[in-house]
């Protein structure tokens, strides 16, 4: 799932693209050769263009190699190999972090559906003595401070309640920020 990320994705790239260059930097050992053609004219007038003796054309290989380059070549296949292990050690930091990430967010999930129903167990406690307290008052027995009170615990805990919730919601959309964008 993690490998649809992004950020993963481009590091792996990097990887690839750095491997690829050290080939190239390897290729650059063995001569190059090269095959061409070319063709024209050849005269001093307008005239001599159009006879047949006058054209000229070239065809053949052509065989290239440097025979000293003072360790040139061997520096730049040091600098693809070194530029190859950066980008390795870049792809494993990414992938790293993207197993932490989906891991934080899970363990989050987890503590945070605990929390849930620790707090709604809270509001259905203050429920109840926000209806104890206001039975108590319609008999007489309390003031109505006392019902503002209860009913102040229970707007407390309901707000709690939507908090812990709304983080619970922020954290399922980072783990599916983390997973790459989809379960």
């Amino acid at each position: 799932m993690l490998e649809r990320r992004p950020d993963i994705a481009a590091a792996e790239r990097a990887v690839a693209e750095a491997n690829a260059e050290i080939g190239i930097a390897k290729a650059a050992y063995f001569p190059t050769l090269t095959l061409s053609a070319s063709g024209g004219y050849k005269g001093s007038s307008f005239a001599d263009w159009v006879s047949l003796p006058n054209r000229i054309w070239s065809v053949g290989p052509q065989l290239a190699m440097t025979l000293f380059d003072g360790g040139l070549r061997r520096a730049q296949t040091a600098a693809a190999i070194a530029s190859y292990d950066a980008s390795v050690a870049s792809y494993r930091q990414t992938v790293l972090g993207a197993f932490q990430a989906v891991e934080d967010n899970l363990s989050a999930q987890s503590l945070l559906q605990e929390e849930v129903q620790y707090q709604q167990s809270a509001l259905q406690a203050a429920q109840r003595a926000e209806s104890i307290t206001l039975n108590q008052y319609r008999a007489g027995v309390v003031s109505y401070l006392n019902v503002l009170t209860a009913q102040n615990s229970r707007i407390s805990a309901e707000n709690t309640l939507w908090s812990v919730k709304n983080r619970q919601y922020t954290a399922s959309v980072a783990l599916v920020a983390a997973l790459g964008g989809k379960w």
